[in-house]
């Protein structure tokens, strides 16, 4: 069975608990993006003492969902062109990788459940009209289970618990619609078959045009934003 990585796992301590819930909330937009973070304010919401809140506070640091900024406190790490920028030239460096060691590592069992995976957001009707494809955090997560398939703890630790959240953000809010989700979908289908067919060259290569594909719808509905 495909391991879970524990910056996924069920939260054990309050803090744990505090962590997930905001995450989820910065991630979808619930807590918007580029707003101040007020403690008191937050304390009050989760229901939690300050020393939890601020070590959750302090691990959302350092997975960059927010930030610090000299004499004004924190605040929710704003979405901008040239954040996404920088974050993609890794995403598609590191993810490329991450299917090369795949081809390599993963087994056919786990190979199968991906495509089961695939086979299930297929199966969604927004993904077969091609209205949206949005994927739940972790397993549910195609590119988290590729990540996971790569069995290198380093490769993991960056992708799935230092940048993930960050990924997810942009990923949920300026996520895929219209033609892009049928195309994307195609591309998870190639991509697995590369690595079905031991093919670690070709699926680092589909990998990281998928991610400069979705890297530039994302782009394209920022600009929009911003005009």
């Amino acid at each position: 069975m495909h391991q879970v990585h524990p910056a996924l796992r069920q939260p054990v301590t309050a803090a744990d608990r505090v962590l997930q819930e905001i995450q989820r909330a910065i991630v979808e937009g619930d807590i918007a993006a580029g707003s101040k973070i007020s403690e008191p304010e937050l304390a009050r919401r989760f229901d939690l003492s300050r020393a939890p809140l601020r070590e959750a506070l302090a691990r959302l640091e350092r997975c960059h969902l927010i930030e610090r900024i000299p004499n004004a406190g924190a605040r929710v790490v704003k979405l901008s062109v040239a954040g996404l920028l920088a974050l993609y030239q890794l995403r598609e460096n590191l993810e490329g990788l991450a299917c090369k060691l795949a081809a390599e590592q993963m087994s056919d069992t786990e190979i199968a459940e991906v495509r089961q995976l695939l086979d299930q957001h297929l199966s969604s009707q927004r993904v077969r009209e091609g209205e949206s494809y949005y994927q739940e955090a972790g397993d549910l997560d195609f590119h988290y289970r590729i990540i996971l398939g790569s069995k290198n703890s380093y490769l993991i630790n960056i992708l799935c618990d230092e940048l993930y959240y960050l990924v997810r953000m942009y990923r949920v809010q300026l996520g895929m619609n219209g033609p892009r989700v049928s195309r994307a979908f195609d591309e998870h289908k190639a991509i697995i078959n590369a690595i079905a067919n031991r093919d670690g060259e070709l699926a680092d290569l589909l990998m990281r045009r998928h991610i400069a594909a979705s890297r530039r719808n994302i782009e394209l509905k920022l600009q929009q934003m911003g005009s």
